[in-house]
């Protein structure tokens, strides 16, 4: 029992100081950031630049001719979860994205306000998207019904999914680093050398999941 809690306790955001620190790490990345970047075009900006471009294109083919400038925050969204994905991987870092508090934060206000516009401002499309091209009569009901759930699940299965892909990663990573025996100990880091490649991985899907599937509700309104 009390090697559970303090596995679990790398996930607690509370520490024994009178402030927590733990919620600065989400802000710290934005420190490492300069406001303008230098007159000459160099490297980081290059950087940025290209993976700016790559992602408008993909959220603009996504959201068709109806972006509105909607890419911009989806980028943004995008950029956000990586640096704080990223920033859980260095060693004392708590890792803000493995909180419901966190992804709930960025999913249920945008879905609010996708809502908000498409009933006010769209308000037969939405009534007609409830119910698909074809369906019968006898099932138009249960149709509605269906829509309307999946429709208000959708901010917590995007909280849920980026949550638990980030505390998944990080238990095992701190089960195979409790469990140290010196007979092992070599097979034990190269475990963990190749957990952190894979965990490096889905800090970068998940945060293009996340952000991939919101381009996709907001267009389903735009």
């Amino acid at each position: 029992m009390k090697m559970m809690t303090n596995l679990f306790s790398t996930f607690d955001p509370a520490t024994s100081m009178k402030m927590s620190m733990n919620w600065i790490s989400s802000m710290t990345c934005m420190l490492m950031m300069p406001i303008s970047f230098w007159n000459m075009p160099n490297r980081n900006e290059m950087m940025i630049k290209s993976i700016t471009m790559k992602l408008h294109n993909e959220f603009k083919n996504l959201m068709g001719n109806n972006s509105n400038g909607m890419t911009l925050m989806m980028i943004s969204l995008f950029m956000m979860i990586l640096l704080n994905n990223m920033m859980g991987l260095l060693p004392y870092i708590f890792t803000s994205t493995s909180h419901l508090v966190f992804s709930m934060t960025m999913a249920l206000p945008m879905w609010i306000s996708l809502m908000l516009f498409g009933w006010m401002n769209k308000t037969n499309y939405m009534f007609a998207h409830m119910i698909p091209t074809g369906t019968p009569t006898m099932l138009m009901p249960f149709m509605v019904m269906i829509e309307t759930i999946s429709n208000i699940i959708r901010p917590g299965s995007l909280s849920v999914r980026l949550t638990a892909n980030m505390i998944a990663g990080h238990l095992l990573m701190s089960l195979l680093g409790n469990s140290m025996n010196n007979k092992i100990m070599p097979l034990i880091i190269m475990i963990q050398m190749m957990l952190m490649l894979f965990e490096s991985a889905v800090a970068l899907i998940q945060a293009y999941v996340f952000s991939v599937l919101s381009t996709l509700y907001s267009s389903e309104i735009m």
